[in-house]
C-alpha cells in the first residue's frame, strides 16, 4: 500500500497528535499492567500475561498503521483545488436520485473523516465516484450495497479552513 493518501495539515497533525498519545500514554499503561502480570508466575496458564500481550500487540499495529498514513501522505492545499469541479475539500450538496433526498457531504483526507457529520474520505468509493463532476452532473457510484445515484446540486469549498 504505497499510494498517496490526500490530507490537509490539520488531518496530518490530528494523526501524529494521537500516534503520540498511543505511543506515550496507552502503551506504557500496557507494559505496566504486562509486568504486573509476569510477575504472578507461570506464564503458560496467565491469562491476564496472554491478554495483555495481545492489548500490546493490536496497540502496535494501530500505531503502525498511522505511522504509514503519515508516511504517505501527501498535504493538499484547499486553497489551491479547482473550485468548479468536485475535488478534496468540496462540500457538496447532492441529490440523492433514488431516495429523492438531499445530503451535504465534504470529501477530506485521512484523520478527518466522519461519516456521521458527513465528513467523507476522498478516497472513499463515494468520493472517488464523485471527483472532477460539476454542477447538474448526475452519477452512478458502485458501492458494496449496489450502485448510488446522484446529482451533483452545488459545490463549495468554505468547509475547509
Amino acid at each position: 500500500m504505497s499510494s498517496r493518501i490526500p490530507m490537509t495539515q490539520e488531518g496530518y497533525n490530528k494523526i501524529r497528535e494521537e500516534i503520540k498519545f498511543l505511543e506515550d500514554v496507552e502503551m506504557p499503561k500496557i507494559i505496566e499492567k504486562l509486568a504486573a502480570a509476569r510477575s504472578e508466575g507461570d506464564l503458560k496458564e496467565n491469562a491476564e500475561y496472554h491478554g495483555q500481550r495481545e492489548a500490546q500487540g493490536q496497540l502496535q499495529a494501530k500505531i503502525n498503521q498511522l505511522k504509514t498514513k503519515l508516511a504517505n501522505a501527501t498535504i493538499v492545499d484547499p486553497a489551491k483545488v479547482p473550485k468548479d469541479e468536485i475535488a478534496f475539500g468540496a462540500t457538496v450538496k447532492l441529490l440523492d436520485l433514488d431516495l429523492d433526498d438531499e445530503e451535504t457531504i465534504t470529501l477530506v483526507g485521512a484523520g478527518e473523516e466522519d461519516y456521521d457529520h458527513g465528513k467523507y474520505l476522498i478516497t472513499s468509493p463515494i468520493g472517488q465516484g464523485l471527483l472532477g463532476k460539476r454542477v447538474g452532473e448526475t452519477v452512478g457510484i458502485q458501492v458494496p450495497a449496489g450502485t448510488l445515484n446522484f446529482k451533483v446540486l452545488e459545490i463549495s469549498y468554505s468547509g475547509l479552513e
